[in-house]
């Protein structure tokens, strides 16, 4: 979400029940210091029934991944790629002939969407993607067509909720923001003439993140009351009332029957008072029932078409919108699940996690007991760790919220040093730091422990080597026979 690239499932009996052609999806983004395999992640959405993955972008090495998997994919366009593409018919066919034709035609992957751009009208951007927008996704639709692909391939611009609204609660009351009226009704009639579904993030965590007055409940599916009555059309969960609210802005503009794809949406479990294990569970169960009843919206009833967000936490996002950014995943950055969530198939209640996953060696980075608290490098060192590494788990109401001075110290000592793959040089901080084999972990604050990867694996390899190197240097200055 948000920029970003912003992470269920689905099952063919179900499908077959409420007459979807395709269950729900999941969003797999990649920003993590860490990243899984992606054949590992393939076969986790594969042992978890998912049916439809949503990229941010087109990376070569998961698109193999999910040759011959069944599972449909939306690759991705990023935002800074659409004013190339919006100006130059070439380098569309070019991106298309790469990150589309080829894998369609030769490799077997069961592309349906080209998602260009990602929520490029939020309103921070300025305006900045407003004039690219449009033409690159003309070019890039060009660009299928040409290619022979634009009856199976379909283009799309994941919008973020922000680009309608409305003038009172009632759904009935929704439009087009003013200020980017115009180029909505143009991409919404470029959509509409080429069968192509409008894409829309819809997140309720957001509304109760802005507003600490917004009704707790009203963001889930419980049935919130007094459900606000919209001329006999009764709304008790927000997810509905904004949903329809764009529903009303598209019929007012005669393309009420364009189809809705939910991009994105769900509910992070860390980094703000409000997100957390419970309340992610209560609103992606309770969406999860809604989406397997098909009972849809007041003004949209039946299937809802929509990618869970999302598959596994991302370390590497941007915080800019707020700490949780880091935390939406239903498993962890380990592909451990966080919770049980019934997706509707066979396997009942739990989410299955990825196999053959490998941590590293369970020590961390902490506090000496003996540190001064009164050190001048304390500080320093501290707000180097977090600016290199995450403490987006420490804060008020999150996970780790609890910990003592010493333990905030120590969570963030060790997260740098586990994202450095427990290097020595990580756990450095001068006079104050110390590897222990002692887990510091604290009720549900988890001192994690990092997944083996590549890269650490090689800052191993470097590490002996470097150690090697240094004795052979001692050894040449120091001995008399050399």
């Amino acid at each position: 979400m948000m920029g970003g690239g912003k992470f269920s499932s689905f099952f063919v009996v179900f499908v077959l029940l409420v007459g979807s052609g395709s269950g729900i999806g999941v969003n797999w983004g990649t920003q993590s210091t860490h990243p899984l395999s992606p054949s590992k992640v393939v076969k986790m959405l594969k042992d978890n029934g998912i049916q439809k993955v949503k990229l941010f972008d087109a990376d070569a090495g998961i698109l193999d991944a999910l040759k011959k998997s069944g599972i449909q994919v939306m690759v991705g366009i990023p935002n800074d790629m659409l004013y190339t593409l919006a100006n130059s018919v070439e380098a569309a066919e070019k991106w298309v002939s790469k990150n589309v034709s080829k894998h369609v035609s030769s490799g077997g992957v069961d592309i349906r969407y080209v998602a260009v751009g990602n929520e490029p009208f939020l309103s921070t951007y300025n305006g900045s993607f407003e004039a690219t927008t449009l033409p690159a996704l003309q070019n890039i639709q060009a660009a299928l067509t040409k290619s022979g692909l634009s009856n199976r391939v379909k283009v799309t611009v994941p919008l973020n909720a922000d680009v309608y609204q409305s003038s009172s609660e009632k759904p009935s009351d929704g439009g087009f923001r003013p200020d980017i009226n115009n180029v909505m009704l143009q991409i919404v009639k470029f959509l509409n003439n080429n069968g192509a579904p409008f894409t829309v993030n819809i997140y309720p965590f957001i509304s109760l993140y802005a507003d600490p007055n917004f009704p707790v409940d009203y963001a889930f599916f419980n049935g919130y009351q007094p459900a606000i009555n919209d001329n006999g059309r009764n709304y008790d969960n927000v997810f509905d009332a904004n949903h329809d609210t764009l529903v009303w802005a598209l019929q007012k503009n005669g393309f009420g029957n364009l189809p809705i794809i939910v991009g994105e949406i769900g509910w992070p479990t860390d980094g703000d008072r409000n997100a957390n294990l419970q309340y992610a569970q209560r609103f992606n169960q309770g969406f999860m029932s809604r989406y397997m009843s098909g009972k849809g919206t007041p003004m949209r009833p039946g299937p809802i078409d929509a990618y869970l967000f999302s598959l596994i936490d991302e370390d590497a996002k941007s915080i800019q919108p707020g700490n949780f950014e880091r935390h939406w995943g239903m498993f962890y950055f380990d592909a451990q699940p966080k919770y049980q969530l019934n997706l509707g198939s066979a396997r009942g209640n739990g989410l299955v996690g990825a196999s053959g996953v490998d941590h590293l060696a369970k020590k961390w980075c902490v506090l000496k007991p003996s540190a001064n608290l009164n050190d001048d490098q304390l500080a320093p060192s501290v707000a180097y760790a977090c600016q290199n590494a995450d403490c987006t788990s420490l804060g008020y109401g999150t996970s780790c919220g609890n910990l003592d001075v010493h333990g905030n110290i120590s969570y963030a000592f060790n997260s740098y040093y586990q994202i450095n793959d427990q290097m020595d040089s990580a756990c450095k901080f001068p006079s104050l730091s110390m590897i222990t084999d002692k887990d510091p972990s604290v009720g549900d604050c988890k001192f994690r422990i990092m997944i083996q990867t590549d890269s650490a694996e090689l800052h191993g390899k470097v590490g002996y080597l470097t150690t090697v190197l240094c004795f052979f240097v001692l050894l040449l200055f120091c001995n008399p026979w050399f």
